[in-house]
């Protein structure tokens, strides 16, 4: 499934509307029992002026919507007009009238008029076909077919499992640059090889959530698993960036250096297996290259203290400047900083040995 857009038309556009027809909706239950009565529908989600510029006939109501009311009205001829929100049904028995001149892909009457509609009006469309059996939406130019959960829970079962193999690999990324950064002996390999495996994995949890999206209420199970495979990703992302930016300093042109783990959504799926790719597209110098020595600032070392507040890591990190600098600091040194006393230079001593232990112990290094 794509992300992004197709033909102009946002991808998170379309998916709020197959979230409005996902599983367990009025609406899907509406257009479940159209096909089981095998009549067909003509169904438009939205009432603007463009809409009712191209109806004529019908009848107008205005009533509240319901899946029985919307399967028969579906036995009369003519398309049904709803509100935005798919709440209410305003007109039933509407022949719509697009402009002829609009391109449509489609052969049979009811989808072209669906795709003409759409693209004329820009509101959404769906076509529900007797004979094939199908919910079809049409958003703009854009045609997705609603399938049946069955089908979206064999992909996104497929997807789930590769995403538990990517987020494992993730892990030893993770747990090899943990121990280089202990021994201050980080290379640009190093760095690129997390975030190219956090991309990926970022890139699978956002085909899984589209297809929760559109599993709606089946969908829950899917949701609790995405969560527990990727909970704290966004927050390593964030450590990463601000342990590996360059300085601006050491910058040529003066200025602050573009660098982030977000421009990685430009590459290609070939691109991406390219680590001095991932690491020049993620702002690491042209002059760098995979065996280049960096240092980390310790943000996401300090970030793994027990009961550490985000703020005072920061302060610590500010004041020490590395951290090489922090992990050789004494406990009166460690006094210096604001807010931390005697108590609390012990916790942190404590802390970073573990840090340190458990990067030298890690099997993976």
């Amino acid at each position: 499934m794509s992300s992004g857009t197709q033909d102009g038309i946002d991808r998170g556009k379309v998916l709020g509307y197959l979230a409005l027809v996902a599983p367990g909706t009025p609406l899907r239950e509406g257009f479940e029992r159209i096909l089981r009565g095998r009549t067909g529908a003509l169904v438009v989600l939205g009432h603007s002026r463009e809409v009712q510029d191209l109806c004529t006939g019908g009848f107008q109501m205005d009533v509240p919507f319901t899946a029985s009311a919307l399967r028969e009205l579906a036995k009369m001829d003519g398309a049904i007009v709803l509100n935005e929100e798919a709440s209410r049904i305003m007109r039933a028995g509407v022949h719509l009238v697009p402009d002829a001149k609009v391109p449509t892909s489609e052969t049979g009457t009811r989808h072209r008029t669906a795709e003409r509609v759409a693209r004329q009006t820009g509101v959404p469309v769906i076509a529900v076909s007797a004979s094939m059996a199908t919910i079809s939406l049409y958003v703009g130019g854009y045609r997705q077919f609603v399938e049946h959960p069955d089908q979206i829970l064999a992909r996104s079962n497929q997807a789930l499992q590769t995403l538990e193999r990517y987020r494992a690999r993730l892990a030893e990324a993770t747990a090899r640059l943990s121990a280089v950064e202990v021994e201050d002996q980080v290379t640009v390999r190093d760095v690129a090889a997390v975030a190219q495996r956090l991309e990926m994995v970022r890139r699978l949890n956002q085909e899984l959530s589209e297809y929760a999206a559109e599993l709606g209420t089946e969908g829950r199970l899917l949701v609790l698993q995405l969560h527990e495979l990727t909970s704290g990703l966004t927050e390593l992302g964030g450590l990463l960036e601000k342990d590996y930016r360059p300085d601006p300093a050491a910058n040529s042109n003066g200025g602050e250096v573009s660098f982030g783990l977000a421009q990685l959504t430009a590459l290609d799926v070939d691109q991406l297996l390219n680590l001095l790719l991932v690491a020049r597209t993620i702002g690491f110098p042209a002059s760098d290259q995979l065996d280049t020595k960096v240092s980390t600032r310790g943000y996401r070392q300090v970030a793994q203290i027990n009961r550490l507040p985000g703020a005072l890591g920061e302060r610590l990190i500010e004041h020490f400047g590395s951290l090489q600098a922090l992990f050789a600091a004494s406990r009166s040194e460690l006094q210096a900083v604001e807010g931390v006393g005697e108590q609390r230079a012990r916790a942190i001593r404590d802390g970073l040995v573990r840090v340190a232990e458990s990067a030298y112990a890690d099997p993976l290094r």
